[in-house]
């Protein structure tokens, strides 16, 4: 399923936040929610274990982008990634901005398309304060927009598609991967996970809405 949303833009956090935005042309999951029963733990590049409230060390780990893709490539099509998004070349496309700032050292996109992206992150705690530094500066400006949405990370990678599908796959019970929340207004429904990250004012969740 193809989404109006891009994964990011150079510019705004808006465009940030639509990596996990729903809401589809055909409008099948608009508004839709994710769920996972439980975080679930996994060992380097390995299935998640059963397990809940394991936090972020309880998450998958890739360690290189071959293993991230192989991660990502059990919920979408991602037999192989180009280090360009479709119709830019290397270093110049609006995701590129993901760099030195927030500790991520290669990006790739899956199968040449540029739907989904993945980021491998050296510094997770850095990765997650300058992604709550973007949502504090959106915050001040639109304190209403995109409440219920973040990145959906591993241990050392985070992700971000077009697909609803996608998004809502990676979510999954066994798959080791929850939503980076750090919305100052973030509050779950009763019965979704919401533990704490590893930069205050962000969040784990297995919750993600568009709206």
């Amino acid at each position: 399923m193809r989404t109006r949303t891009v994964i990011a833009t150079a510019t705004t956090l808006t465009a940030l936040l639509t990596l996990t935005a729903c809401g589809s042309d055909d409008g099948a999951y608009a508004g839709d929610i994710a769920s996972v029963g439980g975080i679930g733990a996994g060992g380097d590049g390995g299935a998640p274990k059963k397990g809940n409230g394991l936090g972020f060390k309880g998450l998958v780990k890739a360690g290189s982008m071959a293993e991230a893709t192989r991660i990502v490539g059990r919920y979408t099509k991602c037999t192989e990634v180009s280090k360009a998004q479709e119709g830019y070349d290397p270093g110049e496309g609006p995701d590129d901005k993901y760099g030195a700032a927030y500790s991520v050292t290669e990006r790739g996109w899956c199968n040449d398309r540029g739907d989904t992206g993945i980021f491998l992150i050296k510094d997770p705690k850095a990765f997650q304060a300058a992604f709550k530094a973007e949502v504090d500066k959106e915050y001040a400006e639109h304190p209403k927009r995109h409440v219920n949405m973040g990145f959906v990370i591993g241990q050392d990678f985070a992700v971000g598609s077009r697909s609803t599908d996608t998004m809502t796959a990676m979510l999954s019970a066994k798959s080791g991967m929850v939503v980076l929340n750090c919305h100052p207004d973030f509050s779950p429904p009763s019965g979704y996970r919401k533990e704490p990250a590893l930069v205050k004012g962000c969040v784990l969740t297995d919750y993600l809405s568009e709206k």
